[in-house]
């Protein structure tokens, strides 16, 4: 069995990949402030916007970034670049349905659970279709039980996640629950990174793919150009104020808009 270590390049891949997790779950939970005083089809934007920043930036490229510490002695480690992209894909695709499920469906614990559920092992999927695109020459293993553990705490990270979009109130509650999120992500991230092992095989053929230093260059690109772009949306677009208090249960009636107001306060009013 080969000798697997997962920070090869010390505490600079699991640092970087945290604080890429914490900006991305920020970015996403400041775009899901908009979205609950957004009615309409300018709801379904910012939600899309808060899926691309949780998913694509909090979870996906915290996964790529820690993926860049792994290594196997004796083994060379390319990736499949088309299975890679589509495993960003499925980050944002399934964040998004959770954010939708629980945007439209008002906040009700059927809403929270189905959606944590579906978002969490979405998110556990994209992670073993990461883990997928590496090819190398020798076989890889999986420890079921470490397995297990990882989606586990992929839909508890997912649920509490979606708990998060919808009832964190204020810059510093915001902030807070960015940096939790952030432990969940890589928590979730790692725990299945323990699960590998691998069995070089010598008496393979060279294996295809792009090599790592190939990816570094666009993945900096990529994330420098969202970033930016997130952050210009929603620096243009002012935060209309919230209703002070606990958001409605959903059972009960939602209190009248004020006069002057002709749009919902709040991201759960049952007519929408």
């Amino acid at each position: 069995m080969g000798h697997v270590d997962h920070f090869s390049h010390g505490a600079l891949t699991p640092v970087l990949a945290y604080a890429m997790s914490c900006v991305g779950a920020l970015l996403g939970l400041l775009c899901m402030a908009r979205a609950r005083t957004s009615t309409g089809s300018s709801r379904a934007q910012w939600l899309s916007v808060a899926a691309l920043s949780i998913g694509g930036t909090g979870i996906w490229v915290m996964h790529f970034i820690a993926m860049l510490g792994f290594r196997v002695s004796g083994v060379e480690i390319r990736y499949d670049v088309s299975l890679t992209l589509i495993s960003a894909l499925v980050a944002v695709l399934v964040v998004g349905a959770g954010l939708f499920l629980v945007g439209y469906g008002g906040f009700r614990t059927s809403a929270l659970l189905v959606g944590g559920v579906f978002t969490g092992a979405g998110v556990a999927a994209m992670h073993y279709l990461g883990m997928a695109a590496m090819n190398m020459s020798g076989r890889i293993g999986y420890a079921p039980l470490t397995v297990a553990a990882s989606v586990l705490i992929a839909v508890v990270a997912a649920t509490a996640a979606l708990w998060f979009a919808v009832r964190v109130r204020g810059m510093w509650a915001t902030l807070g629950a960015s940096l939790i999120m952030g432990v969940a992500v890589s928590g979730m991230h790692y725990t299945g990174m323990f699960a590998v092992h691998v069995h070089p095989d010598p008496s393979m053929t060279a294996v295809g793919g792009a090599r790592v230093a190939d990816l570094i260059g666009p993945l900096i690109v990529g994330i420098s150009l969202v970033a930016m772009l997130l952050l210009a949306i929603i620096a243009v677009n002012p935060r209309d104020e919230e209703p002070r208090g606990p958001a409605p249960r959903p059972d009960e009636p939602a209190p009248p808009p004020p006069a002057e107001r002709e749009r919902p306060g709040s991201l759960f009013d049952p007519r929408h």
